[in-house]
């Protein structure tokens, strides 16, 4: 799996962790599945809240797709995806440049709410957003194959639902444990202005009639923090040989300022926003 960026915790613990062998000098140079064109598909289940700020969680099905087409790189986000257009550098820091692209379906359907109270608020329109992305990666920071990534998606909602902006800053550390185990650790927030934030986390007036919820106007800023970690085993004991592979994913998220004081939030849900996922993938 190469390294790659994508809405920091320091955990002591008394687990021994085993060696991890060095490998021989042709294993750097030698050919994996990923040199040129390659293509990862594959589906998993995940459990995450049923809304931004919900205390309820729900289970839903997400697909896996990531490659490289023509020099086209393609990697996940959460709901859609992002290309870039750059090559990647043979050696030395690499740039990423193109687009990301993602379907909001905060709060879209009533039978997903899992709140009586918030959904007496109706339900929200889907919000496609697009806009670039850039990145800059460093390999080999502590060894041959780990990388230390920046990222940031700037994106406009385009289908009139919030018709806002979000932004999305992360910093991703990639690493492989062994010839069969990868992880990677990312940290990143995201930020939206008052349009965004009115649309999702304000209650209006007949909102607040129709639920008892207090009235509330939301503004723009800072809306999570979040971390996630990832690791993925490849079923054939070698992930540079493609095939099939399991993925986990856990992450945290915090709510901050307005999406955390809205009553959606604060009265009705939870400002700790856990996210656990785990899926099955092949790469050819």
């Amino acid at each position: 799996m190469p390294a790659h960026a994508q809405d920091g915790v320091d955990v002591e613990t008394s687990t021994v962790v085993p060696d991890i062998e060095e490998p021989e000098d042709d294993a750097l140079m030698g050919p994996t599945v990923f040199d040129g064109d390659w293509v990862s598909v594959g589906i998993g289940g995940a459990y995450s809240p049923s809304y931004t700020g919900s205390d309820a969680y729900r289970f839903s099905v997400l697909p896996i797709v990531q490659g490289s087409l023509g020099g086209i790189d393609v990697n996940p986000r959460p709901g859609g995806l992002a290309l870039d257009f750059l090559p990647d550098a043979d050696e030395g820091p690499g740039l990423d440049l193109g687009i990301a692209a993602r379907l909001r379906n905060n709060r879209t359907d009533i039978e997903d709410i899992d709140d009586p109270v918030v959904e007496m608020l109706g339900e929200l329109d889907t919000a496609f957003e697009v806009g670039p992305t850039v990145g800059v990666s460093f390999p080999g920071v502590l060894n041959p194959f780990d990388s230390l990534s920046f990222s940031v998606d700037a994106r406009w909602d385009v289908a009139g639902a919030h018709e806002g902006f979000s932004a999305n800053p992360s910093i991703t550390y990639f690493t492989p444990l062994s010839r069969a185990i990868v992880t990677s650790l990312s940290i990143g927030a995201e930020y939206a202005d008052s349009d965004f934030n009115d649309y999702y986390f304000s209650v209006s007036e007949a909102g607040s009639a129709v639920s008892g919820l207090p009235q509330f106007e939301a503004d723009g800023g800072i809306n999570s923090v979040s971390a996630n970690l990832l690791a993925g085993f490849d079923l054939s004991g070698d992930a540079t040989d493609g095939g099939l592979a399991i993925v986990t994913i856990a992450g945290y998220s915090r709510l901050v300022g307005d999406a955390k004081d809205t009553p959606l939030t604060s009265i009705r849900g939870d400002a700790d926003q856990f996210f656990v996922a785990a899926g099955i993938g092949y790469t050819f």
